[in-house]
């Protein structure tokens, strides 16, 4: 595989992440918490993403994420970024949740995948930092 260029430098958090599915009309729940929390509202669902842990047995959720970052920060004009993890990962075809915030992206893919998706990562140039 072509390493991507720039080599971009990622971290895997600690952690098992969920993916969950509220109704759009709802409030954010108390158990929305932790270091990293995700919440997006549409006129069609509240989609929460947070440590599995967190979340009630009751609640519609995908569970067995990892959470990868891409250390940055990264202007919000940059382009590419993204791609430059996501085609990899996808020719390899493990599935990418992607989450940007103002200073840098990050993405999730399924746990079991994992081991996989940094081999695949690393193929491409990257680089894991601690």
């Amino acid at each position: 595989m072509k390493p991507a260029s720039p080599s971009l430098r990622f971290r895997v958090r600690a952690g098992n992440y969920a993916v969950c599915r509220v109704a759009p009309d709802d409030p954010v729940p108390a158990w929305a918490r932790g270091r990293f929390l995700s919440v997006t509202r549409t006129r069609d669902e509240l989609s929460i993403i947070c440590a599995a842990r967190a979340v009630p047995a009751a609640v519609q959720a995908a569970r067995g994420w990892r959470l990868i970052e891409l250390v940055g920060p990264f202007s919000l004009t940059a382009t590419g970024v993204m791609a430059a993890v996501a085609r990899p990962l996808a020719s390899a075809r493990i599935s990418v949740l992607a989450i940007a915030t103002y200073d840098t992206d990050y993405f999730l893919v399924p746990r079991e995948r994992l081991e996989e998706a940094l081999m695949v990562l690393a193929q491409a140039g990257h680089v894991r930092v601690r």
